[in-house]
């Protein structure tokens, strides 16, 4: 081989920046979804309390919400094959209730409705009425769903996690300055300007890119590869049965018994967790000789967000088992999917959780706007490639966001007695965020930036008074009555408005520079400018 042939072969860097550049590419407009969907969903249940103005709770017991519950479910469901409990915390003010019947032992009749989730004061145990919606939830689901039937949605989900997680590898590799770099940032410099804060948004939280990358794909990661355990477990039950132990598989005894209290067993169990609490109670066969009460571990305790679990007899309390130690690979997924999600964070870590995932946003971002700006040549036409790029920026940046005002500004506005409510919610987002992304492709791309970027900064802006005009919950009466929820989500919707004001506003100065620029080379090139600059 010629020397002049061996200096034409890439290196490393080059391979790995033609690696970076077009992976984060193919998967940056999905990332970026996935990316300020999930920051979203760090406040789901506090959006959730948001978008449900009808509740507002105060804080009980544990045990007191456990006790209410099932006096509630005594009444409207004492037959039923299972009672499944959702009990409040700090973040969750109210009970949720499941009930499961007992299947109809006529094989011939049809299969009884199912009942809906109910919302249960946890003082009183009584029904709670609120609007229909998805609220936080609808954001957690999108994150790694992407609104596409299962699997399918997870599977694209984890694909592009995999290109998320190579392109972060090769951009350290490629970028020889990315630290020194970190404490440059130049404006009105065009593609320089889009690659400092490219930087800067990467190198600044550049160790929780990483872990939020890879825990994504480990907590799925029995589905994407499902073949070890394929290999060692006949069956997916064998496998949980190895992992998290038996569950109460005994059937009803057909023999009426009266259903022990639930506190003394809530007060046992925090004491073997060490303080822990629990979340979640499973009353199997109410109110028969076989009853089982089982509690799992509130995951807000620990790291590790697969808690333990403790099975009583329904009757007469008496421990019947309890989760086996969890093992180092159960140890390590658990604590995966806990810090994936951080729901163990208290308050401060949080929102430093959600400012960083707010900055992967901005990597993104930027990152797809340096793709399209670094191959743009000056007084070149730009190909068709480049112009679907730009068109499906203005997609994922800027639309998604008015969407999303969209789907919270449907949450006020829709009538609350309308039918599939919720689902009527997630439509108006999804029809908002696509409409504004095809009127894009029809608009000169420098002002498709300035108006989408102005309507979602609209939108977020108008939440606070549409929220004091429809709801009794406005940003005063809240302030006064030390309704610190919505005072705070007022301030955030405020706070991302104007940002997204501010982002509008930069749009338009550089779509107006070409034309100044334009303006001030034809007056320097006028005869009369030229008779007035000369000596």
């Amino acid at each position: 081989m010629s020397k002049a042939a061996s200096n034409d072969t890439p290196g490393v860097r080059q391979s790995m920046a033609w690696i970076h550049g077009w992976l984060g590419l193919l998967a940056g407009w999905i990332l970026f979804a996935m990316f300020l969907t999930g920051t979203a969903s760090y406040f789901r249940p506090e959006i959730t309390r948001w978008m449900q103005p009808e509740i507002d709770l105060r804080p009980v017991t544990t045990a007191t919400a456990a006790q209410t519950a099932v006096a509630q479910l005594q009444k409207i469901a004492p037959t039923a094959e299972q009672w499944f409990i959702y009990l409040p915390d700090a973040r969750t003010t109210a009970t949720r209730i499941f009930i499961r019947e007992r299947p109809n032992p006529d094989p011939d009749a049809k299969p009884a409705p199912r009942r809906p989730e109910l919302r249960l004061d946890p003082a009183t145990g009584e029904e709670l009425t609120a609007r229909d919606t998805r609220g936080g939830e609808h954001f957690y689901r999108f994150h790694f769903q992407l609104q596409i039937p299962h699997p399918w949605g997870r599977w694209l989900a984890g694909l592009c996690a995999m290109a998320m997680l190579t392109a972060i590898i090769s951009g350290v590799i490629t970028h020889r300055r990315i630290f020194v770099d970190f404490f440059t940032l130049r404006w009105n410099k065009g593609q320089r300007s889009w690659l400092d804060a490219h930087n800067v948004s990467a190198v600044i939280a550049l160790p929780f890119h990483a872990m939020i990358t890879y825990t994504g794909l480990i907590t799925l990661v029995a589905m994407y590869m499902p073949w070890p355990i394929q290999a060692n477990y006949k069956d997916p039950a064998t496998f949980e049965t190895a992992v998290f132990g038996t569950g109460p598989d005994a059937e009803a005894s057909g023999r009426l018994a009266a259903l022990t209290p639930v506190a003394p067993l809530i007060a046992r169990a925090s004491q073997e967790w060490g303080g822990g609490t629990p979340a979640t109670m499973v009353v199997r066969y109410p109110n028969d000789a076989a009853a089982t009460i089982t509690l799992l571990q509130n995951s807000g305790d620990r790291l590790n967000a697969r808690g333990g679990s403790i099975v009583f007899s329904g009757i007469n309390g008496r421990q019947l088992s309890a989760s086996p130690p969890p093992g180092p690979a159960a140890e390590t997924s658990g604590v995966m999917l806990g810090l994936h999600t951080g729901s163990f964070a208290g308050p401060l870590l949080r929102w430093t959780f959600f400012v960083l995932g707010l900055a992967g946003t901005a990597m993104v971002g930027t990152g797809l706007m340096l793709w399209t700006v670094k191959r743009k040549r000056p007084g070149a036409a730009p190909f068709f490639g480049i112009l679907v790029a730009e068109r499906l920026n203005v997609g994922a940046v800027a639309c998604l966001p008015a969407g999303m005002a969209a789907f919270l500004l449907a949450n006020r506005l829709l009538p609350v007695t309308l039918p599939a409510r919720g689902d009527a919610e997630v439509s108006i987002m999804f029809w908002t965020w696509f409409g504004l992304a095809a009127i894009a492709c029809v608009r000169p791309i420098r002002r498709a930036w300035t108006e989408t970027l102005a309507i979602a900064a609209a939108a977020f802006l108008a939440l606070p008074i549409v929220n004091a005009l429809t709801t009794d919950r406005g940003f005063l009466r809240s302030f006064g009555n030390g309704d610190w929820l919505f005072v705070a989500f007022d301030l955030a919707m405020f706070a991302t408005g104007a940002l997204l004001a501010f982002g509008a506003w930069r749009a338009a100065q550089i779509s107006s520079s070409p034309a100044r620029r334009a303006r001030t080379a034809a007056r320097r090139a006028s005869p009369l400018r030229e008779a007035v600059d000369a000596p």
